[in-house]
């Protein structure tokens, strides 16, 4: 299947997003769910359709249904996972904690886990998928490798080198040992690892850069930002061909009972 033919039927992706203090040009200043484009333009050039999923309660049976709709799940970068979650009280550098995009963000990737939908995590992603599988942060790096290299601040990003594990997923993808100046803005990083993780990229400061869940369709979280690399698309474009598949395998029951209902209905 080609997921760039127009005509073809293209993978959905929920991408989880911000609930904040937003101002427009139409409705002045007001509480809004937002992403920034860059990360969508990447789902959208590799063949996707990405949807946005707000902050809200995980009532009932809201989560199992939701990740039963989709073939890919991006939990993108933000404001720090809040560090009551894996036990320990908050850094004075310590964002204040966004607990309801937490308990939304930790529901999602439980149950794309479960049901082995392809889970893309950048950054704040990352790190809160490590949570979620018990594992910890550095709360603040500049503490731990004494250099404020991996957040220069004013939004602006920063290129390191990074080692990648080449038998891992990742290397898979992007087909090389090494990146260099990959765009990082973050002041936390993956401390001890969550349960069946592995690292898979580090800095030259033996940071961990990536982290992945083997055995997993699809499962990869990355420190840096890779939707604001234009020239580098391979892990966008092996996210979106592994949520086609997702996609495939879910339209296949279907496929195959087509043929059977229409004889049923001829029939009677």
């Amino acid at each position: 299947m080609n997921v760039h033919d127009d005509a073809a039927i293209k993978p959905i992706i929920g991408l989880t997003t911000y609930l904040e203090k937003a101002v427009t040009d139409g409705c002045g200043t007001v509480r809004a769910a937002f992403l920034p484009e860059t990360y969508l333009t990447p789902i959208l050039e590799a063949g996707g359709v990405p949807v946005l999923l707000p902050p809200q309660p995980p009532v009932g049976n809201l989560i199992e249904h939701l990740v039963s709709r989709l073939d890919g799940l991006l939990i993108p970068g933000g404001w720090d996972v809040d560090p009551g979650l894996y036990g320990q009280a908050p850094h004075p550098e310590t964002n204040q904690p966004k607990p309801e995009r937490d308990q939304w963000e930790q529901a999602l990737i439980i149950e794309a886990l479960r049901q082995n939908v392809p889970l893309l995590c950048i950054c704040r992603g990352e790190q809160l998928l490590n949570v979620t599988l018990g594992g910890t942060l550095h709360q603040h790096l500049p503490d731990v490798v004494g250099n404020g290299n991996y957040q220069l601040g004013g939004h602006r990003f920063n290129g390191i080198q990074v080692e990648i594990r080449p038998d891992s997923q990742l290397g898979a993808l992007l087909g090389r040992a090494s990146l260099d100046a990959v765009p990082v803005s973050h002041h936390q990083a993956v401390d001890r690892l969550g349960d069946g993780l592995i690292a898979t990229a580090w800095s030259e400061d033996q940071v961990v850069e990536a982290i992945e869940y083997p055995g997993h369709r699809f499962c990869l979280g990355v420190q840096w930002h890779p939707e604001q690399l234009a020239d580098e698309r391979a892990l966008f474009a092996g996210f979106v061909e592994a949520a086609s598949a997702k996609m495939l395998s879910r339209l296949a029951p279907a496929t195959l009972e087509a043929p059977a209902l229409a004889e049923e209905l001829s029939a009677s």
